[in-house]
């Protein structure tokens, strides 16, 4: 009994050290963008869509990182293409500081979007292969502690952010970008230690990599959907709240509510997963996000804004536990990262088309609260496609 209990903190002690690949990949090399958002649009004059197409490249560098995922953990190994894709991340971000060239700028999201999926696809096979004997609601428990990972990357930037651009009198994006940086080079340290501690997940064998993805059809188009529909929000609230006139304070508080909420909604979500499975908490996690979404639309001010950021922020990640659930409990451990790799392929075309999506809509209607009603109309859609995927033949 000891030793299992003595396992299991193990378990949680490496998931929390592997979190650190999320908090680089997407708490600051992702959205942190849109705290840093309004200060770069008006320093570099760009329009919504511009904006919006810059986390655009982020996404489609991230579906290229989807894409090639399993092969480059099946030629150096998982441990090596985890750490290697958070390090390249980190570096991204600091060279994001350096230049207010368009194209340049569009390479280097690009770069970072890459590298960061490769470090959290892989990240979340070395905590689910910690969790391979484990019951569903451990393995729950463990993949939200780990993709919380996110929610601290959200906390630090939203404390970091709005204070340099606080000192620098809103001019100070590119010391933005610096301190993330630095955050995100001490994440990376910890990232090293705690994978030192983990095997690397047995591969497929050559003939039995070929599997079939019907199986995991319809949460992954409901993972689309969820992609189109989240990132429009935590790209654009920042700039919407400073539409409404709440002022920096204010907004640094809502990020802190964004990120503390979605580092704890791991344990908040785990054991509701843990019993519904999969693609069923991912119905009532996404009809929950779609909410919080259009609570700063439907309801004025700080208040409703805080609990929109705390709905949001507890809901999100949970929907990628979720799928890696989904894809635990359907198909056979050699075909996880694969299966994991498919569902972030679908997820990352959903969220290249969003950021600019949302734009095009928001540039049309002269009004981003339009565009975050769309954004929480395609997450209900995608609530009900999860509904259409048959529960596991199997536990």
């Amino acid at each position: 009994m000891q030793r299992a209990a003595a396992d299991g903190h193990g378990r949680l002690l490496l998931a929390l050290g592997l979190a650190a690949g999320p908090l680089v990949a997407l708490g600051l090399a992702r959205f942190a963008y849109a705290l840093l958002l309004p200060a770069m649009s008006e320093d570099l004059d760009w329009s919504y869509s511009a904006a919006g197409a810059l986390n655009t490249t982020n996404a489609a560098g991230y579906l290229v990182g989807a894409l090639v995922a399993t092969p480059l953990a099946r030629a150096v190994g998982s441990r090596r293409s985890f750490l290697g894709g958070t390090v390249v991340t980190t570096l991204a971000i600091g060279l994001t500081a350096a230049t207010s060239q368009y194209a340049v700028l569009l390479t280097i999201r690009f770069v970072a979007g890459l590298a960061g999926a490769v470090a959290f696809i892989i990240g979340a096979v070395l905590v689910a292969e910690a969790s391979h004997r484990g019951s569903r609601g451990r393995a729950a428990v463990l993949l939200g502690v780990y993709f919380g990972g996110a929610g601290g990357g959200i906390v630090v930037a939203g404390l970091l952010v709005p204070w340099i651009l606080g000192v620098t009198d809103g001019a100070g994006w590119r010391q933005g970008w610096l301190a993330l940086a630095a955050a995100a080079l001490v994440a990376t340290v910890a990232a090293v230690l705690s994978a030192r501690h983990v095997g690397d997940p047995a591969p497929a064998e050559e003939h039995a990599r070929r599997w079939d993805r019907r199986l995991i059809g319809w949460v992954v188009l409901a993972y689309t959907c969820f992609g189109l529909g989240y990132i429009a929000y935590l790209t654009f609230i920042s700039a919407y709240l400073t539409e409404q006139g709440m002022s920096g304070p204010v907004i640094a508080g809502f990020w802190a509510v964004v990120g503390t909420a979605a580092a704890v909604s791991g344990l908040a979500w785990g054991p509701v997963l843990g019993r519904l499975g999969g693609s069923r908490g991912m119905v009532v996690v996404m009809i929950a996000l779609a909410g919080g979404t259009v609570l700063p639309v439907v309801l004025e001010g700080p208040v409703a804004a805080y609990l929109s950021g705390a709905v949001v922020g507890g809901s999100f990640l949970a929907v990628v536990t979720a799928v890696s659930i989904s894809v635990r409990e359907t198909l056979p451990q050699p075909h996880w990262t694969a299966g994991i790799a498919f569902a972030t392929i679908a997820f990352g075309l959903g969220q290249t088309v969003g950021p600019t999506l949302t734009g095009w809509v928001s540039d049309l209607s002269a009004d981003l609260g339009t565009g975050l009603l769309l954004s929480a109309a395609i997450l209900v859609v995608g609530a009900g496609v999860a509904l259409l995927q048959p529960r596991p033949a199997r536990p």
